[in-house]
């Protein structure tokens, strides 16, 4: 049998040479504690961050093994950076769904005093830059979770064996409240440079274009803790591995699916191209309503309105929400919701659990896809997706290792796959090992 979790597959492009390193992951989650102000202020966050909330500042342009953190129960996935020389390591948030780097920085006049902090005095290698668009050092960044001001720099950046010398970054100086929490210092953006606001070419692509990587792969092998009651604040969260995979990991073949033609790379995108619910098919939007784009950033899964109500008018006893909840679903507690979603002519089923992000005053169960445009006038188009796909579906695969990880003694008891071991064929070239033509 194999562990609970997901092995998402990203492939990164063009041909490359060098070693594959995975990188073990540490996850949070909003889960623990679940309350609806959070989950509503999870939805606003995704809605922000993908364009379909107004803001006056938008963000610009819109092998080797490293373990993960699962950070308070599935909601954000760590993985461990150095930066400087010497090196200071820190844990950051990776994000499939952003594409700048940034730490919090000793300088920084708004962050929290428990928050592990970057002091760019400490390294010999730091340079002070400016953006080609603006001739500015100073740069914001905008989440739908809130902002991150800082300065622009240039200094040797490391991840699982894997180093550049002149990584852009963000040297974090204003952070808004929230938008860290814990352990983790920041965020490495893994989507294209075309959405970093500080102009950089992210990590993963200077490493590809450097021919340091075996394969031009990235993959995550996720766990999930949403159903753990005994879950801690950071727990094992699985695995990045850069330049590869890890075939320890999964089973079956892996299906390439290649990125939809858009006028220029931004998110790591696929199209949808079918959704069941309780087994019968329902009629998705197609074209770029059906864009979606996978992110490791997330947990929820945000869809277009006519979608996400396709979904839902299949579900017995569902209701739309209004208030905080505009936008969700709920449905009676004693439903086992189950809804397959088919990208490159494959089918993958979410677990019910998943789809169950707990009860809410009424008594009815929360679910776990939400109308991501609701009460916005802003539509998708210019390859903007219309879907983004969080962990609620990407904790599908409960993926088991034959034998116990080196770097991983278990901090609870992994449960049984729940699917047949045929559908344990995606690790993502039918998902996210998506390749360039």
């Amino acid at each position: 049998m194999l562990p609970s979790s997901l092995s998402l597959l990203l492939a990164l492009a063009g041909i490359a040479t060098a070693d594959t390193i995975s990188i073990p992951l540490n996850r949070r989650s909003i889960y623990s504690n679940f309350t609806t102000d959070k989950v509503a202020a999870a939805a606003e966050s995704l809605r922000f961050k993908y364009g379909y909330i107004p803001y006056s500042q938008k963000r610009a342009g819109q092998s080797s093994a490293i373990p993960i953190i699962n950070q308070k129960t599935d909601s954000s996935y760590l993985g461990a950076v150095s930066i400087g020389t010497p090196a200071q390591q820190f844990s950051v948030v990776l994000d499939t769904g952003s594409s700048d780097l940034w730490v919090a920085s000793t300088g920084c006049r708004s962050c929290d005093s428990e928050t592990p902090s970057f002091d760019p005095t400490r390294s010999s290698t730091i340079q002070r830059i400016q953006t080609s668009q603006s001739g500015q050092s100073e740069v914001d960044i905008h989440y739908g979770s809130g902002q991150v001001a800082g300065i622009v720099a240039q200094d040797t950046v490391s991840m699982g064996g894997f180093t550049n010398t002149q990584q852009t970054m963000l040297v974090a100086t204003q952070l808004s409240s929230g938008l860290l929490d814990g352990v983790a210092s920041g965020i490495m953006g893994l989507a294209f440079e075309a959405l970093a606001s500080t102009e950089s070419t992210p990590f993963w692509q200077g490493l590809l274009q450097g021919s340091q990587l075996a394969t031009p792969e990235m993959s995550f092998w996720l766990t999930r803790e949403l159903d753990n009651r005994n879950a801690r604040e950071n727990e094992f969260g699985g695995e990045f591995t850069l330049g590869g995979t890890n075939s320890s990991l999964f089973t079956g073949d892996i299906e390439f699916i290649n990125l939809p033609s858009t006028s220029q790379q931004t998110f790591w995108l696929l199209s949808m191209t079918g959704a069941t619910v309780q087994g019968k098919n329902v009629q998705v939007p197609t074209g770029n309503l059906a864009l979606s784009a996978i992110d490791t950033g997330t947990t929820l899964i945000g869809g277009p309105t006519d979608g996400v109500k396709a979904i839902y008018d299949a579900v017995p006893g569902s209701v739309a929400l209004t208030g905080d909840l505009q936008g969700f679903y709920a449905y009676p507690c004693s439903t086992e919701v189950q809804v397959s979603m088919s990208f490159g002519g494959k089918s993958w089923p979410i677990d019910p659990v998943d789809m169950n992000l707990g009860t809410i005053p009424s008594g009815q169960c929360l679910g776990g896809i939400f109308d991501l445009s609701q009460g916005s006038n802003v539509g998708s188009g210019g390859g903007n997706p219309s879907w983004v796909v969080g962990g609620t579906f990407l904790a599908l695969l409960r993926l088991v290792p034959l034998v116990p990880l080196p770097f991983h003694k278990p901090v609870s008891p992994f449960q049984p796959m729940r699917m047949a071991p045929e559908m344990v064929q995606l690790l993502l070239r039918s998902l996210l090992h998506v390749r360039f033509q």
